[in-house]
């Protein structure tokens, strides 16, 4: 019994780590062609959607994440690459608003206030992405995060069937993204399982516009 137990466990152990490798080469490679890094080459989209973090990092810090992010979305707006842009992040308490943040940091990018809206719901990813195309009906967009987050992100734009395209944010340096990169690696298996499997229903499409 106790022999059976162990190879059980071994193969369970086994099993995960091929799926989550299998899903990792598998997103990358479905997706990796709607990156573009060039602004001037990058298509014109209706509207982009700014995946949030926080604006702070866990040592009070400004996160470089963000910093980068909201650069990025600078940039393609001002470029003329899309016409408005979503704001998409937590804001589970009323003392952190991710949302909010993002938008403060643009208008004092130049970006007017008019061409925002913001997703106060958006609590993960699939959330941000999903909840653009079924609660606020933007189908034409381009993503804006980092590149390692961009290939789950656009991998659940394709689930949902959207016309997407990503424009990453710069990287950080390597003693900030290590232990974000690995959280990503188990993120696209989760990511398939939330798809494919556990089939969305948690997914909130009710929050606000």
């Amino acid at each position: 019994m106790i022999k059976f137990s162990i190879r059980l466990g071994l193969f369970l152990l086994i099993s995960a780590i091929v799926f989550a490798i299998f899903s990792n080469v598998f997103i990358i490679s479905k997706t990796s062609d709607y990156i573009y890094e060039d602004v001037d080459s990058i298509p014109i989209k209706e509207m982009a959607l700014v995946l949030g973090t926080s604006k702070r990092n866990v040592k009070g810090e400004a996160n470089s994440f963000f910093d980068n992010r909201m650069e990025a979305a600078a940039q393609l707006y001002h470029k003329g690459k899309v016409k408005g842009l979503l704001l998409s992040g937590d804001n589970r308490t009323r003392y952190y608003n991710e949302p909010s943040d993002m938008k403060k940091a643009l208008m004092e990018k130049g970006v007017p206030e008019r061409v925002i809206s913001i997703d106060t719901a958006g609590l993960r990813t699939i959330e941000s992405v999903a909840r653009c195309k079924e609660v606020f009906h933007h189908n034409d967009v381009t993503i804006i995060t980092q590149e390692f987050h961009a290939f789950r992100a656009l991998y659940i734009s394709q689930y949902y069937e959207m016309d997407a395209i990503a424009f990453p944010a710069a990287e950080v340096p390597v003693y900030s993204s290590t232990q974000v990169t690995i959280r990503e690696f188990f993120a696209r298996p989760k990511a398939l399982l939330d798809l494919y499997i556990l089939n969305n229903n948690y997914i909130n499409f009710k929050g606000n516009r």
